[in-house]
């Protein structure tokens, strides 16, 4: 079986692939970039393992002019741009000692033990130059089957490295047979293996339910998340009963869908941007704020609101509020501050202007200006 697709026989790949074999060393793609080309899905990132040394794989990105980054040498790991692509060249290596998370690796002349410590079976396909695959643990009916599977024993896969919990699922929800649900002997380890998640950072939890989150339709895994005790420890107090109505009705994005879950997400090392947007949108889904007012406190992200409400209630959303909610995301308050003075100054002048914005907001933007200025009026008792 071989790979035909343009990001291998791409003149970069072939440059940094061809430098290595012109100096008898063998030049495998591996990883994403097979998995994703096997699956016809996009392919970002390039790795590729090789049995030349990181001194060895510098000296020869030199020779031929190609510019070689150390990124990772102590680990084998040399990013060797070529025509300003940048491609990951590792070392093939065996783990010697993990304690989790990271892991002591000894170089390696053989790829079937450079394979054996990866996670998955579908991830522990290479390519050669020419495309050829080579199929080290037989991972390839895995993948035709898109059946997510850790290599040999899972609960040892997971000790070496508890992140693998989240990847387990992570890669379900993207690459997994919906029909086939999940493996269950890899599932029944996350189970079991589950208390090392506190062994990892809030960065990398984080990252890995974002990717989770922001899957065509997570919801089943998530579900399963939920059963096996894994969503409590990343997400407290999480409820995943409006996740698939919330993808149903079309809320792809991960802020969306977590906001679904309403869980606590301090544990994610959010940016502050990113925390309160999800904070709003969840609050706002949950509280019986006016379908206008909420488009124009949130934005676009008030017809969201909307159809999380719905998600959450298990009554499809009213055409009306969608409406509403996105006609307060483009109305313009039509009160500035200089309607109101000098009647009105400091303190009063702000506290008048917020009532007018609240009564027009609750009037689903109905009043007009002239009606706006009595109110505010009225309301400091200047009127």
């Amino acid at each position: 079986m071989t790979i035909t697709d343009d990001w291998l026989t791409a003149a970069p790949t072939q440059a940094v692939m061809g430098m290595l074999e012109a100096g008898g060393h063998r030049a495998l793609a591996v990883g994403g970039c097979v998995r994703n080309a096997l699956l016809g899905a996009p392919v970002s990132d390039i790795d590729i393992a090789t049995d030349a040394r990181p001194e060895r794989v510098i000296e020869l990105a030199k020779a031929a002019g190609l510019k070689p980054v150390p990124t990772g040498i102590d680990h084998g790991t040399v990013t060797v741009v070529a025509h300003g692509a940048p491609h990951e060249v590792t070392t093939f290596r065996r783990d010697v000692d993990t304690d989790g998370r990271h892991a002591t690796v000894a170089f390696t002349d053989r790829v079937v033990e450079d394979a054996a410590r990866r996670d998955f079976t579908m991830n522990a396909l290479y390519a050669g130059r020419d495309g050829t695959l080579v199929d080290p643990l037989g991972g390839l009916p895995d993948l035709r089957a898109r059946h997510v599977r850790f290599i040999r024993d899972p609960e040892a896969r997971i000790r070496e490295d508890y992140l693998r919990i989240l990847r387990f699922f992570r890669f379900t929800a993207w690459y997994g047979d919906p029909s086939h649900g999940l493996d269950a002997e890899g599932l029944a380890a996350c189970a079991a293996e589950a208390e090392g998640l506190s062994r990892l950072s809030a960065e990398r939890i984080g990252h890995e339910m974002r990717k989770l989150l922001a899957a065509p339709d997570p919801a089943p895994v998530v579900a399963a998340m939920a059963q096996a005790g894994i969503l409590a420890r990343v997400m407290p107090g999480a409820d995943p009963s409006a996740l698939a109505p919330a993808v149903h009705l079309g809320l792809a994005d991960w802020i969306a869908r977590a906001a679904a879950l309403g869980g606590d997400t301090g544990g994610w090392r959010l940016s502050k941007a990113e925390a309160r947007e999800l904070d709003a949108l969840a609050t706002a889904a949950r509280d019986g704020t006016r379908p206008f007012a909420l488009g124009d406190a949130l934005g676009s992200r008030g017809a969201d609101a909307v159809r999380l409400r719905a998600a959450l209630t298990g009554v499809a959303p009213d055409p009306q509020d969608l409406a509403l909610a996105e006609r307060g995301a483009t109305a313009t308050f039509p009160l500035k501050a200089a309607d109101l003075m000098p009647d009105l100054t400091g303190p009063a002048l702000g506290q008048a202007l917020a009532a007018a914005r609240t009564a027009w907001s609750a009037g689903d933007g109905r009043p007009s200006r002239e009606e706006l200025v009595d109110l505010a009026l009225s309301t400091s008792g200047s009127g």
